[in-house]
């Protein structure tokens, strides 16, 4: 899942991934994914449209099958929200993270894939539990963090690093990200938002214009 808008779509992603590494910027591209995930499905709370919803859900379900025709020999996982396409996992060389950037990018309705795949051995049995283990606490710190709408973020891990997608405001993006950071086990925070200013949340139910998507890290 890896891609921007269109410079085209490989080129702008990597782009913005290169101008967002730690800072929230507004107009920057944002995206990720991990090894386990909470956060997905359809919620009364979610802030996307029913519409963008479904379209992830079948996004998410082409893509992988696109994967598995790539026939690569990684660990893969593709997640979308809100037609952002984002990719973690392992393949063993370049050339297969290339293609299965490729191959996600072709699918219909993406609008930018980001290819956080590592070239490497395929993460064990221990490190994806961990990672299970590690999304779970990160869910239930934002459930109990009082200032925080816990399922308006989607939580992805992998390998120690925990993605938050979804789309907020930048003070919630700031704040999901400091609870985030207080969890033992995190070995960091890649912020892959859609940025709202706070009268656009409040008119959310009211509007289908699309936000810019902005990434940091």
């Amino acid at each position: 899942m890896k891609s921007f808008a269109r410079l085209p779509a490989n080129t702008a992603l990597r782009l913005a991934a290169t101008l967002c590494v730690t800072v929230v910027v507004s107009g920057c591209a944002p995206l990720l994914v991990g090894g386990a995930v909470l956060g997905g499905g359809l919620l009364v709370t979610d802030r996307r449209t029913t519409g963008a919803q479904l379209e992830d859900q079948n996004i998410e379900f082409k893509a992988g099958a696109r994967v598995r025709e790539a026939a690569t020999l990684g660990r893969v996982n593709v997640e979308s929200y809100n037609r952002v396409a984002l990719i973690t996992g392992e393949v063993p060389t370049e050339n297969d993270k290339a293609t299965v950037e490729a191959a996600v990018a072709r699918v219909e309705n993406v609008k930018a894939v980001v290819n956080e795949l590592a070239v490497a051995a395929n993460a064990s049995v221990g490190t994806r539990s961990n990672d299970a283990l590690l999304a779970g606490k990160v869910k239930a710190s934002m459930v109990d963090s009082k200032d925080l709408q816990a399922n308006s973020y989607k939580v992805v891990v992998s390998r120690g690093v925990v993605y938050l997608m979804g789309r907020v405001t930048e003070r919630e993006a700031a704040r999901g990200a400091d609870v985030t950071r207080s969890i033992a086990g995190v070995q960091k925070v890649v912020r892959v938002f859609e940025l709202l200013t706070e009268s656009e949340l409040a008119t959310l139910g009211r509007s289908s214009a699309p936000a810019p998507i902005v990434p940091a890290r």
